[in-house]
């Protein structure tokens, strides 16, 4: 009786082992079938797709122009971040007549896309390099948002209901947009509650070229096409 017993327990082992084998090939398939968002290949990838002097690194590494995994340059640690931005820098904003509410200095979630965008500190300027000057943005670039962002949507104002200015004409933050696989729109904001705030982030996903294949060049999670992009927060 013991000896069936053991005749069984390998029994058994050995259909396991044969099952898995076999259904572990289909398994995996399944899940490399998912397509990740890559930055490979998009704008933000400055070994490959990138005719920006300085910017095709010895090192060959597409990250390291913003984050450092050890040692990061940026003393707050936000992001892993590997470039120095100016933390008090104080930038022209935007104002409206038909807006009530003063749009804020940047928030540091932003300030880290402005490291580069407000065309101050050369793109090569990484892991504590002062970079070279010829690689800053050129003056009136399209990436070159500048220091002015008096003609740019405002950015690190709040989205919430009762906090946010009615006269926004926003969206409920928990409604959701197609092009963010159903996702509520406080996905998309910068912290939460009363404090939310709409970052460079909420529209623009700079890891991603796959969102939204119409526009790659701008990084849109949503089209702009129909105005999309604009009505997803807005009532218009």
């Amino acid at each position: 009786m013991s000896s069936l017993r053991k005749h069984l327990s390998w029994a058994w082992r050995i259909a396991a082992a044969l099952f898995f084998a076999s259904t572990a090939p289909a398994a995996m398939a399944a899940v490399t079938t998912v397509t990740p968002g890559s930055i490979v290949g998009t704008k933000h990838d400055f070994v490959a797709n990138s005719t920006y002097t300085g910017t095709n690194n010895s090192k060959n590494q597409i990250c390291i122009y913003c984050h450092a995994p050890h040692n990061n340059y940026n003393a707050a640690g936000t992001l892993l971040w590997n470039r120095a931005y100016a933390g008090a820098a104080a930038y022209t904003l935007y104002t409206s007549g038909t807006m009530n509410a003063t749009a804020p200095q940047p928030n540091t979630v932003s300030k880290v896309c402005l490291s580069c965008h407000d065309g101050t500190t050369a793109i090569d300027a990484f892991g504590g390099a002062a970079g070279n000057a010829a690689t800053i943005f050129a003056a009136g670039a399209k990436a070159n948002l500048a220091t002015d962002l008096s003609n740019d949507h405002p950015i690190s104002i709040l989205y919430t209901a009762g906090t946010a200015d009615p006269d926004l004409h926003l969206t409920s933050n928990t409604a959701t947009i197609g092009a963010t696989a159903g996702r509520p729109i406080s996905d998309l904001l910068y912290g939460s509650g009363a404090t939310a705030t709409v970052e460079c982030s909420s529209c623009h996903d700079v890891h991603n070229s796959t969102r939204n294949t119409a526009e790659t060049d701008k990084l849109l999670k949503i089209t702009s096409s129909g105005s999309a992009i604009c009505l997803a927060c807005h009532k218009k």
